[in-house]
């Protein structure tokens, strides 16, 4: 369960990409839309950070992705 104020992504932003990507029908999005993409950018970034340790390097980089 992740609380609003835990969100990695900022929901007014996501809306103006929905907007812009939603030429249209698509004009919203769920509640749980912005709480299941801030899931999977954590799991990114959980994965980079993996990467990052396995290779002996104190920063995450772009080609952790």
């Amino acid at each position: 369960f992740i609380l609003m104020s835990d969100l990695l992504i900022v929901r007014s932003r996501l809306k103006e990409i929905v907007l812009k990507y939603g030429k249209n029908k698509v004009r919203n999005m769920s509640e749980d839309f912005g709480k299941r993409l801030s899931e999977k950018v954590e799991s990114l970034i959980a994965e980079a950070v993996k990467r990052a340790e396995e290779n002996k390097r104190a920063t995450v980089q772009s080609r952790d992705l």
